[in-house]
């Protein structure tokens, strides 16, 4: 990984160079504009102590970049809790990050990103370009605390592994690989009340929905809170389950996050929406998965009604038939469940579910009209 020094050292030789032009930024921001061709401007934004919160959301925290609609920005982040939690840290330590500061998330978030002309109303769109991660990454679960069975596994472990970024994988034990699929666990703007609040819960702001359907070539729509919308983005991820069980993905730290960042008039959301090439993603959280399943499906519903243009009866009757719908995550205080709705009509989502182990699969299964006992299953 360059360091944000050597980034800034080579940065400063560009723009002696009259490659780069500085963009108008606040105090303490790390960040250049490229010149570049039209729609807008490229903006590169170093993870430093200044660009960066440790574990909270704040929509009075001073915007460390500004930006116009339509610009793109090259972004690092951190790992958790400013870069503390890497190879060697012991999973003692990493429970006193959290039982050390009481209230806060784990997560180190960049940010936040003013967008001009952002106004509450507006629609914030986010496409992902690009995303290469750090060469490696770890997974742990607190002893006692936190994930989905912190009373079954009460000792704690911390496991950190090499990202092989050239085959996409990673060897999680011996024999075992997992496929690397990066995306960005938290990815959302400024809540719209005041004040200092978690990272972990997710809600109308996007946030924490650890959805790892959300990789590079798909797009975020969310809703517009504060002016300037204010943009986070952190808990970087190389890989995750839907579910997100044990409490971590496979967390690592983004040496590029590229997104171009767009303000859509005139189409207002309630709740956030993600685009993939193939299909429109709707979603719900609460604390209660059952609410959770609601709230998606009144947000499902409501997106095929618009899209199929037909009634709010009729979606609801299509939904079970066109919607691929999953457990995004059930560690972040507000549960999370999210439809795959296709584009094509014709072209619908891979929606097998395997009740037992294949030759490609391991299979765990449990079956319940309470979603909440279902997560507890074997």
């Amino acid at each position: 990984m360059i360091s944000a020094g050597g980034i800034r050292s080579a940065l400063a030789m560009m723009v002696a160079g009259g490659l780069l032009s500085t963009a108008p930024q606040n105090a303490g921001a790390q960040s250049v504009a490229i010149a570049s061709k039209p729609p807008g401007k490229v903006h590169l934004l170093p993870a430093t102590l200044e660009t960066t919160q440790w574990g909270w959301f704040n929509n009075a925290q001073a915007p460390v970049l500004r930006i116009d609609s339509g610009d793109t920005v090259v972004l690092e982040t951190m790992m958790h809790s400013h870069n503390q939690v890497v190879p060697g840290k012991t999973i003692e330590e990493i429970k006193k990050l959290r039982t050390d500061h009481p209230g806060r998330g784990p997560h180190t978030v960049t940010g936040p990103i003013y967008v001009n002309g952002a106004e509450p109303g507006d629609v914030l769109k986010v496409r992902l370009n690009r995303i290469v991660p750090r060469a490696y990454a770890t997974n742990f679960n607190v002893p006692g605390m936190f994930g989905r069975f912190p009373q079954e596994y009460q000792d704690g472990q911390v496991k950190y592994v090499y990202l092989d970024l050239d085959k996409m994988v990673t060897e999680f034990l011996p024999g075992v690989y997992i496929p690397l699929k990066p995306f960005p666990g938290t990815l959302g703007v400024a809540r719209k009340e005041p004040g200092q609040y978690s990272t972990v819960p997710p809600g109308e702001f996007a946030g924490n929905m650890d959805i790892r359907d959300l990789t590079a070539g798909t797009t975020l729509h969310v809703p517009v809170h504060v002016p300037g919308a204010l943009l986070w983005t952190g808990d970087s991820h190389a890989a995750q389950g839907n579910g997100e069980v044990n409490l971590t993905a496979v967390e690592t730290a983004y040496k590029e996050f590229n997104i171009t960042v767009e303000v859509v008039k005139g189409r207002p959301l309630d709740f956030p929406r993600i685009e993939t090439p193939k299909s429109w993603i709707t979603m719900g959280f609460d604390q209660d998965l059952n609410k959770a399943r609601d709230q998606t499906k009144a947000q499902t519903t409501k997106f095929l009604a618009e899209q199929r243009n037909v009634s709010a009866d009729q979606a609801a009757k299509l939904m079970p038939t066109v919607s691929d719908c999953r457990v995004s995550q059930v560690v972040n205080v507000k549960k999370g469940i999210h439809c795959l709705n296709p584009k094509n009509v014709r072209d619908k989502e891979d929606m097998e579910r395997l009740a037992k182990e294949t030759s490609k699969y391991y299979v765990t299964h449990a079956k319940d009209a309470d979603l909440n006992k279902t997560h507890h299953g074997p």
